[in-house]
């Protein structure tokens, strides 16, 4: 019985381990920005309120019809009174009314065109969205690949860290070098391997992030493309940040919107001082009623009492208790706040754009001086290296060497990503899509 037991659990064990498996999938960038477009709640959230305003101008533009409104009425009255005849009595009415707005100041029509334009505002505020959750998955995910290039540098140099701490073993059975010396290099290598164990953890970290902004499940486990990317890719000439600034301006949708909420709050001062002005309705309707007494005769009585009505109301503001002057400063109050606004997000996306072709400039020269001193840190090593093997060398030296070595790489791959990074972010920017193959 526990034979058949133990087989089971080991069934079941391999088929989670199967089915953890299954889960994992290999993401590009491009397979990330679909997916999180496609899922992500707050862009979902967005797009369901753009729903929303669309309902809102069907209303007001069905405000602009007339309504029409059918109504009856039941009623029963006692009369407890010892003098009464009938002492009950049954009534009914019945009617349908109809009514029209035939003038009110242009209120209607400028409900219509601001609800249109804020329709177009949501529109621009679910792309909006759109590109803030593109620049948090470029940004994760060039933190990933990142950390997985960081990850393969501390392991290959805790192979050469393994690789000299043999050697120096072999060294001191050989009486070489000292106890001492041997212990700096033990050291070195336990060192380098603690910075395989960091650098493996600031992977899942950011895998973790990334996973979120996609709104993967906690059973699902990502890969990332491993990137084959080529100088030209992150080095090639950038436009000037005066044009991409000027393309920005056309492409972001922020800027568009902060435009049309000046318009839309142009039309709330229209509607307001509309409250000035009279209004003129019109209402028709047709009814009839019974009232039952000693003979019910519900028949003749509602036909003898059929009736048809039609009506004209104006209404001519005289004084309001200032609300219709409070309501136009307000609205003129808010159209300026809107003003402000808009020329807010035009500067914010300056600092940004500024900010993202400065990075890459300084990222591309970094790079590039990073990338030479990566060259001269791999010869002084392996110079060093083959010194100490012969004597010329101290311990202090070689693992100077090993270490300058080790930092110079990590300086290129940050230089790297750091201009692929703000590379990219321009590129967004600028509304264009991404144009590396991640």
């Amino acid at each position: 019985m526990k034979r058949k037991l133990l087989i089971g659990f080991i069934a079941l064990l391999g088929w989670q381990m199967a089915a953890a498996q299954d889960t994992t999938k290999v993401w590009t960038l491009r397979e990330c920005l679909d997916h999180a477009l496609e899922n992500n709640i707050e862009l979902r959230q967005s797009r369901n309120e753009m729903l929303s305003g669309v309902e809102d101008t069907k209303e007001a533009r069905a405000a602009l019809f007339p309504s029409l409104t059918a109504s009856t009425s039941q009623g029963y009255t006692n009369y407890p009174s010892s003098q009464a005849t009938d002492r009950n009595s049954y009534t009914g009415t019945y009617g349908i009314e109809a009514g029209m707005t035939l003038y009110n100041g242009g209120k209607l029509r400028t409900a219509v065109k601001r609800q249109e334009v804020q329709n177009r505002i949501d529109e621009l505020s679910v792309e909006e969205t759109a590109n803030d959750i593109r620049i948090a998955i470029v940004e994760a995910y060039m933190q990933c690949l990142y950390a997985m290039e960081s990850v393969t540098v501390n392991r290959s140099t805790a192979e050469a860290s393994k690789a000299q701490r043999d050697r120096a073993e072999q060294m001191w059975h050989a009486g070489s070098i000292s106890k001492v010396d041997f212990a700096q290099f033990e050291s070195q290598y336990a060192s380098d391997r603690y910075q395989v164990v960091v650098a493996l953890t600031s992977l899942d970290n950011y895998k973790l992030r990334l996973k979120q902004l996609l709104e993967l499940d906690i059973t699902d486990r990502i890969e990332l493309v491993a990137p084959t990317v080529g100088e030209q890719a992150f080095l090639a000439q950038l436009p000037e940040k005066t044009e991409i600034y000027e393309t920005a301006l056309g492409a972001m949708p922020e800027i568009a919107r902060g435009e049309l909420s000046v318009e839309a709050a142009e039309l709330e001062i229209r509607e307001a001082k509309s409250g000035f002005l009279p209004s003129l309705s019109l209402t028709a309707g047709i009814g009839t009623g019974h009232m039952s007494g000693g003979s019910y005769e519900s028949g003749s009585q509602i036909w003898n009492r059929f009736n048809e009505n039609v009506g004209l109301t104006l209404s001519i503001p005289i004084f309001s208790n200032r609300k219709n002057r409070t309501a136009v400063n307000k609205a003129r109050l808010a159209a300026e706040n809107s003003r402000l606004t808009w020329l807010d997000l035009k500067k914010t996306l300056l600092e940004e754009v500024e900010g993202a072709y400065l990075d890459a400039v300084s990222a591309q020269s970094q790079y590039v001086a990073a990338a030479e001193k990566e060259r001269y840190a791999q010869q002084s090593y392996e110079l060093t290296s083959e010194q100490f093997t012969v004597g010329m060398k101290n311990t202090v030296e070689v693992l100077t060497a090993q270490n300058e070595l080790t930092a110079a790489r990590q300086e290129v791959l940050q230089a790297k990503y750091m201009a692929l990074l703000n590379i990219e972010l321009l590129n967004i920017y600028q509304g264009r899509d991404t144009e590396a193959n991640y």
